[in-house]
């Protein structure tokens, strides 16, 4: 085939370290296609007060691109879309970023992906990189009434600058992992803020902190500091976490200090009573488990109330419960997302005519999370079952983009098409769903977003270094190859 074309849809981490590995390994046709006007993926969308990463910098970084720089343990949202940008830059990826262009539609006709965008641009390529991630949709509740809300309402991931939430009654739907972070941040602003929690979290302390600027001369000066310490972030994840969520003996043994540490935060409540309506009834590690220092401080204020009742409809002035009417004068979703909608909303089509959507009615499931048997020349970033419950993502990212670069070698190499076979894909997803039915977030007594109701869509049932060592290699004999 010669040079192949790329293209990549999305410029979050996966889109940009993909195309940086690409370049540096002689790739030179590389479209990157990104709906909105800058690149970041979730860090550029998700501006709310406080928003920042629950993984620790050094690994949620790039192994290839270290910032010596980092102010502190847990990077803030401004921080890591500067590093985001300066990778791009610095690589020289942002110029073969088309901004304003949300791929709608793609289809493999001819031995090649024909691609059109909303604005009604085609573009042609012999490689498919889908890098929209998981977690890029928000999730908006079906509450009855919702549009009829005379108020301001806006979702955590599309933050609303221009309301002023100051001497405001706010209503905040969901407590997850964007919300412990932006109701510290403004509960001192409003009159008032009601907390609409679904499920309590297991919530434990942050260990954050920041950097003396002496640690950013010796990250410079010494790089071997900085490597080290990010393995030693890396071993923490994999012998004292993730044991405790994939590993039945492991939860035995290893969720007892994580318990631990979530049951000291939650003495920061001083009413007894709130305290056990905020205390989760399944076992640690069902759901993500999140870190705060000031969340439950913030639930002491007596401007602040936590509301247990679900919402059966909201009206022109309020949300209303089974139990009670709340006036309020802003809703603020903080709701998730569509973890589950991996390509949506663009529809990928096989050669045979197939929409990848409707392949994946009973479920989505690819290779390794990056092949899908019928759709050659077509992989995914952060697809089906490669999300962590501990660790960073990060990491499996670059495992993933490096399994990426070895198949555009194969093509580039003189391979016309690459489509993963029918039977290691069914092999690869019966072994890992039944290597998910043992662990915590499949028996832990909650659901989760890992779950789409009929299976685990999301995680990866082992360790970050199985999953990296299974990426090593592209194997010829997992695909059917023609051309070559």
């Amino acid at each position: 085939m010669g040079q192949p074309s790329i293209a990549i849809v999305g410029s979050g981490f996966s889109g940009i370290g993909l195309a940086i590995r690409l370049k540096q390994a002689g790739f030179s046709d590389i479209t990157i296609f990104e709906k909105a006007g800058d690149l970041g993926g979730v860090w550029r969308d998700n501006t709310y007060p406080g928003a920042a990463c629950d993984a620790p910098a050094l690994l949620y970084s790039y192994s290839f691109a270290p910032n010596p720089n980092w102010s502190r343990r847990f990077a803030e949202q401004s921080e890591i879309l500067d590093y985001l940008r300066c990778c791009a830059d610095e690589h020289g990826v942002t110029g073969h970023i088309v901004f304003g262009a949300e791929v709608t539609d793609a289809d493999f006709d001819a031995g090649a992906w024909r691609i059109r965008t909303r604005d009604g641009r085609t573009h042609t390529a012999d490689l498919l990189v889908s890098a929209c991630g998981q977690l890029s949709r928000p999730a908006r509740p079906a509450l009855p009434g919702l549009d009829t809300f005379a108020g301001a309402t806006f979702h955590s991931a599309e933050w609303d600058h221009t309301v002023d939430l100051r001497g405001q009654i706010v209503a905040v739907v969901g407590n997850g992992a964007s919300a412990i972070q932006f109701v510290p941040r403004i509960a001192g602003d409003v009159a008032a803020m009601h907390v609409f929690q679904r499920t309590p979290h297991w919530i434990s302390v942050k260990p954050d902190r920041s950097y003396p600027r002496l640690r950013a001369v010796l990250n410079r000066r010494v790089p071997g500091l900085q490597r080290l310490s990010r393995l030693a972030v890396f071993v923490w994840f994999e012998l004292l976490l993730n044991p405790g969520l994939v590993s039945p003996r492991g939860r035995r043994v290893l969720s007892a200090h994580i318990r631990l540490l979530c049951l000291l935060a939650l003495r920061w409540v001083r009413d007894p009573a709130l305290r056990r309506r905020l205390r989760p009834h399944y076992e640690v590690g069902c759901k993500r488990v999140l870190t705060s220092n000031d969340y439950y401080r913030t639930l002491n204020r007596p401007n602040v109330s936590v509301v247990e009742d679900p919402i059966v409809a909201v009206r022109p002035t309020g949300v209303v419960t089974a139990r009670a009417e709340y006036p309020v004068d802003t809703i603020i979703l903080a709701t998730g997302f569509r973890s589950h909608d991996f390509v949506a909303p663009m529809r990928v089509t096989g050669p045979d005519g197939r929409e990848l959507n409707e392949v994946w009615r009973d479920g989505a499931r690819a290779y390794l999370g990056l092949a899908v048997s019928g759709f050659p020349n077509f992989f995914l970033m952060y697809g089906p079952n490669t999300n962590v419950g501990s660790g960073s993502i990060v990491h499996m990212l670059e495992s993933q983009i490096a399994y990426v670069v070895r198949a555009a070698r194969v093509l580039r190499d003189g391979a016309r098409t690459l489509d993963v076979r029918a039977d290691v894909l069914d092999r690869f997803d019966e072994r890992t769903q039944r290597r998910l039915t043992t662990t915590v977030w499949n028996t832990g007594g909650c659901d989760s977003w890992y779950l789409d109701g009929r299976r685990n869509t999301n995680n990866w049932p082992g360790y970050m270094i199985e999953y990296r060592f299974r990426t090593r290699r592209f194997r010829l004999a997992d695909y059917v190859i023609s051309g070559g």
